[in-house]
């Protein structure tokens, strides 16, 4: 027993710890004409090239995406950030989209901030 809780004990660290997602602290919206225009505020713990938040979306209320803000360059000394995605185009009668953020070395997050469409 005990060489095995010792094994599992060594395996525990010899995993990369995953990082936290990305924050997504603040998002406004904007409609101009048909097309909406959407400002996001993220905080990561952003290291460098090897690990930093590179993306974040607009998902319809089935997830699908409406569209994807990539993120050029780590933001290091610039914490929080906010960036735009202007022209988006959202279909007649959804009163609601979800914004996610994605990281370098985890990906996709799970965690999903839901928004009101005015």
């Amino acid at each position: 027993m005990f060489k095995r809780s010792l094994i599992l004990s060594l395996l525990a660290f010899a995993m990369p710890a995953l990082a936290d997602p990305p924050d997504i602290l603040n998002v406004t919206v904007d409609r101009q004409g048909d097309l909406w225009r959407f400002d996001v505020t993220i905080r990561h713990n952003d290291s460098g090239w090897d690990h930093y938040a590179d993306a974040w979306r607009i998902l319809d209320p089935e997830g699908e995406p409406l569209g994807t803000r990539n993120l050029a360059h780590p933001h290091t000394k610039e914490q929080p950030f906010t960036r735009s995605l202007s022209g988006v185009r959202i279909p007649d009668g959804m009163t609601e989209v979800s914004i996610q953020a994605r990281d370098s070395v985890s990906g996709w997050s799970p965690e999903l901030v839901t928004i009101p469409l005015p």
